[in-house]
């Protein structure tokens, strides 16, 4: 997945500023995998075999769990969805109402976030 749909992507991006971040399940960090990121990332790897390690128990570092699971949680179950299509639905609307307003400010509490945890 990786060789195939992910590099060619980025290979349609600048990306000399973007930083990759993973959690340290292995599954996650075999050493081609990881040797495949830091090539492409250099320092701006974080991953528990990167340049950057991943603090261990780190949930309050990770936009999906501080952020989007709550986030979406509260609005998917707000009109109390009865069927599973329903739920479905709700969960698409919920997703695709995001907006890159929304993404800058969990980016920036992400940056503060790792500033107060060095």
């Amino acid at each position: 997945m990786i060789n195939n749909f992910f590099i060619p992507e980025l290979n349609n991006h600048d990306i000399q500023e973007l930083w990759f971040q993973q959690d340290g399940a292995t599954c996650h960090t075999a050493r081609a995998t990881i040797d495949l990121l830091k090539d492409t990332f250099g320092d701006r790897l974080v991953s528990r075999f990167g340049p950057v390690n991943w603090p261990p128990r780190s949930c309050d570092l990770t936009p999906l769990d501080y952020f989007l699971r709550g986030y979406v949680k509260s609005l998917v179950f707000a009109d109390k969805p009865q069927t599973h299509d329903h739920l479905e639905d709700n969960i698409r609307r919920v997703i695709a109402d995001i907006r890159p307003q929304m993404l800058e400010k969990v980016n920036k509490n992400w940056t503060s976030r790792w500033t107060t945890s060095e």
